[in-house]
C-alpha cells in the first residue's frame, strides 16, 4: 500500500460483525444509554485503567495472527477496562519499501480497536519495536535517535495511525510512542517524541499520547512535560525477582530463589523501598501536570507463586494509593494468569484454559 493511500485511509475501513469503528455514533440513543461507559481521559489525568499486554503482533517471526475476541470478552467479565497492544511494525511494513504498509494487517490492528469499543476496554497502541529502536533481538539497521531516515519513518507510522483513527475518542483509545528507550539522553528523546507527536496532532490534534520513561520505562522525563503527553513507568523491580531464570535476561553467575521481601548486598528491598525507588520519582512527574500507567509489570513464571503473589500485591497497593493503573504482561503466557505455566500452582480449567484463580483473585482486588 501506498504511502498517500495509507493517509487516505479511515477508521471506517474496519468492521466488525457489520459494524464500522464509529458504530456507536450510529447507535439509538437508548441503546448507547444503557452500555458502560470508559472514563474521560486527559494526558494530565489519566483514568485507573486496569487490564493487560496483549501479544498478537508482539513479535516477528513468532506471530502476526489477530486479535482474539475472547480476550476481551473474558478481561471485561472481570471487570478491568485497558488492554496495551505491544506490536511490531514489521508486521505491517513492506521490508523493501517502509512506506507501503499491508491493509489486511492493518485491519486486524482495526478490528482490535473495535473489540474495544464492544467489550468497553480502552485500547492503547505501542510500537514495541520501531523503524531504529527496539529492545529485542535483532537491533534495527537504523538508529531512531539519530538517522533522519529513521525518524521520517516513524513519523509516517504515527501520522498514519491517526489519520486512520481520527476522532475516535481518546477514553477509547491511545497511542504509546516506542516500548522502553534505552540508553539515549532525554534532549534526544525529547527531539524524537517531539516529532511524532506533532505529526500525531496534525491529523488528530485531540489524540491522547503516552511516552514510557526512559532506562526501560523505569526513569520518568520531565523534558517531555510539555509535549502535553503522559508517561507509562514499569513493574519489574527488583528484577532479580521479576526475571528469574528468564532465558532472554543475562545473568552473571547461578541464580538465586528470590523471596519477598528481598536482600540485595546490605539493602533490604521491600515494600517501603518500592515506595521510595518507584513510585516517589514518578509522583514527582505527575505533580507537573502529568498522568502516568504502569504499561508494564509482572513476575516470570519460574519465581515461586507466594513469592510472586506477595510481590504483586505490594505494587498493587502502592498503584492503588497512587492512583495509577496497570497493564500486567501478559494475559496468556507465562507472566500472565492463562496458560503460565507455573510448576507450583493448581489451575483451574477456564474455557480451554488454565487459569491461575489466587493471581486473578488478587488482581481484581485492586
Amino acid at each position: 500500500m501506498k504511502r498517500r493511500d495509507f493517509l487516505k485511509t479511515t477508521a471506517s475501513a474496519a468492521v466488525l460483525a457489520g459494524l464500522p469503528l464509529r458504530a456507536r455514533a450510529q447507535e439509538p440513543a437508548a441503546e448507547q444509554a444503557s452500555k458502560k461507559t470508559l472514563p474521560e481521559a486527559t494526558a494530565r489525568r489519566l483514568p485507573r485503567w486496569r487490564g493487560f499486554n496483549l501479544l498478537e503482533k508482539f513479535m516477528l517471526p513468532s506471530g502476526n495472527g489477530p486479535f482474539v475476541e475472547a480476550d476481551f470478552e473474558w478481561i471485561a467479565e472481570w471487570g478491568f477496562d485497558f488492554v496495551r497492544l505491544p506490536m511490531d511494525y514489521r508486521c505491517w511494513t513492506d521490508p523493501d519499501d517502509p512506506y507501503r504498509l499491508d491493509e489486511k494487517t492493518l485491519r486486524e490492528i482495526d478490528q482490535a480497536v473495535a473489540l474495544g469499543e464492544k467489550h468497553t476496554v480502552h485500547v492503547n497502541l505501542n510500537l514495541h519495536r520501531a523503524p531504529g529502536y527496539t529492545v529485542a533481538k535483532p537491533a534495527e539497521k537504523l538508529n531512531l535517535w539519530k538517522d533522519e531516515e529513521a525518524q521520517k519513518q516513524f513519523d509516517f507510522q504515527w501520522s498514519g495511525f491517526a489519520k486512520r483513527y481520527q476522532g475516535i475518542p481518546s477514553n477509547r483509545l491511545s497511542f504509546d510512542l516506542v516500548n522502553e528507550p534505552a540508553g539515549i539522553d532525554a534532549p534526544s528523546y525529547a527531539r524524537v517524541a517531539g516529532r511524532a507527536v506533532a505529526a500525531i496532532r496534525q491529523q488528530d490534534p485531540d489524540r491522547l499520547v503516552i511516552c514510557d520513561g526512559r532506562d526501560w520505562g523505569r526513569t520518568p522525563v520531565p523534558e517531555l512535560v510539555e509535549l502535553g503527553v503522559a508517561q507509562s513507568t514499569r513493574g519489574y523491580d527488583p528484577s532479580e525477582l521479576t526475571h528469574y531464570k528468564a532465558s532472554w535476561v543475562w545473568h552473571p553467575g547461578k541464580w538465586v530463589e528470590p523471596t519477598w521481601p528481598l536482600a540485595r548486598g546490605e539493602t533490604r528491598i521491600d515494600r517501603d523501598w518500592l515506595k521510595r525507588d518507584r513510585i516517589e520519582p514518578w509522583k514527582q512527574l505527575e505533580a507537573k501536570g502529568v498522568g502516568v500507567h504502569v504499561g508494564e509489570w509482572g513476575v516470570f513464571n519460574q519465581t515461586p507463586h507466594a513469592v510472586t503473589l506477595a510481590w504483586m500485591r505490594d505494587n498493587l497497593s502502592l498503584w492503588q494509593e497512587a492512583g495509577w493503573g496497570w497493564a500486567l504482561w501478559n494475559l496468556r503466557g507465562s507472566i500472565g494468569i492463562l496458560d503460565s505455566g507455573r510448576a507450583d500452582v493448581q489451575y483451574e480449567p477456564f474455557r480451554g484454559h488454565q487459569l491461575d484463580r489466587k493471581m486473578l483473585d488478587l488482581l481484581r482486588q485492586f
